[in-house]
């Protein structure tokens, strides 16, 4: 009865998420209204609804495999420095005025690359024949504190409107696109799942321990990597495209475990469709929650998922 009335709110939300992203602020009085009304629908807030399921639905399952992985509840899509090497590409790009190519921004490219380059690093050390979870943990740290040092270095020579569009980019925004960017994201969204999902058995034995799952004949080394490319190839796409979105994939997980129990937390597929549904719920308040202006849709998630993962710590604690 509980997981039923868990996705009979999730999927209310959904509709209603949807319905006003399609149908608000807009008015119709004439022909030309009318042809431009389905423009903006079709063309313009089609596309961004589709982004904001994708992301949504990659970064809950990431950093709920993640969390699985690690065995830290707080292990997030950016726990392996993915996100910290985007940010640098990103940053070096806006920095250099480097040029996109194949009709893709130069800041989405040189995002892709730097998470790219630092899961390269990272899957170095997890290739190793006895490699640790926690050396890999201490290795995406090591990534992130590397790459932050070198971007706050960048700050120095950057010049202001590059600092500026540098910082609008790190509060995460969903970008006004076209299906051609759809495509393109599905490419690596869509890797991302196969390689997570097709994962999940294995997953679920891993949660146990290695030492344990191995006895059972997992291959923990191969479920390892598997999990690491796949998860760091969906994340390295979404933070190209829009920057870093905080918390989707370190609350959702958690929410999904509080409501419908630990074994549920398991459930990547229940994983995803939940943080699809978080993002798009965040997006349309970032959106049409004030008036006359739109707010980052990272701002939104932070905003949100701060104190609801604080009220979460605060149920669990036990009662003296």
């Amino acid at each position: 009865m509980r997981r039923f009335a868990y996705y009979f709110v999730i999927c209310f939300i959904l509709v209603l998420c949807i319905f006003a992203q399609l149908t608000l602020r807009l008015s119709v009085d004439d022909l030309s209204q009318a042809t431009l009304r389905e423009f903006i629908i079709w063309e313009l807030r089609l596309p961004r609804l589709l982004i904001a399921l994708l992301i949504g639905s990659t970064l809950a399952l990431v950093g709920g495999s993640f969390q699985i992985l690690f065995r830290n509840p707080l292990a997030t899509p950016s726990t392996v420095g993915t996100t910290a090497g985007a940010t640098l590409g990103a940053l070096i790009a806006l920095t250099f005025g480097l040029d996109g190519a194949l009709g893709i921004s130069a800041v989405t490219l040189c995002a892709f690359a730097g998470a790219l380059c630092a899961t390269s690093l990272v899957l170095s050390v997890a290739t190793t024949s006895r490699a640790r979870i926690e050396e890999i943990l201490l290795a995406g740290i090591a990534i992130t504190l590397a790459a932050g040092a070198v971007s706050q270095g960048l700050h120095l020579v950057a010049e202001q409107n590059a600092l500026f569009a540098a910082a609008q980019w790190s509060l995460g925004q969903l970008p006004q696109v076209g299906y051609d960017r759809v495509s393109l994201l599905l490419g690596p969204v869509v890797l991302c799942h196969l390689a997570l999902i097709s994962q999940r058995r294995s997953l679920m034995t891993l949660s146990w321990g290695e030492e344990r799952a191995a006895s059972v004949g997992v291959n923990t080394r191969r479920v390892r990597l598997l999990l690491l490319l796949g998860g760091c190839l969906g994340v390295g796409a979404a933070v190209a495209l829009c920057g870093p979105i905080a918390f989707v994939g370190l609350l959702v997980p958690h929410l999904v475990r509080q409501f419908l129990g630990e074994q549920a937390g398991l459930d990547l597929g229940v994983i995803s469709f939940s943080g699809a549904v978080f993002l798009l719920a965040s997006d349309t308040l970032a959106q049409f929650g004030l008036p006359g202006t739109e707010v980052p849709v990272g701002v939104v998630t932070a905003s949100l998922g701060a104190p609801a993962l604080f009220v979460l710590i605060l149920r669990k604690r036990p009662r003296a």
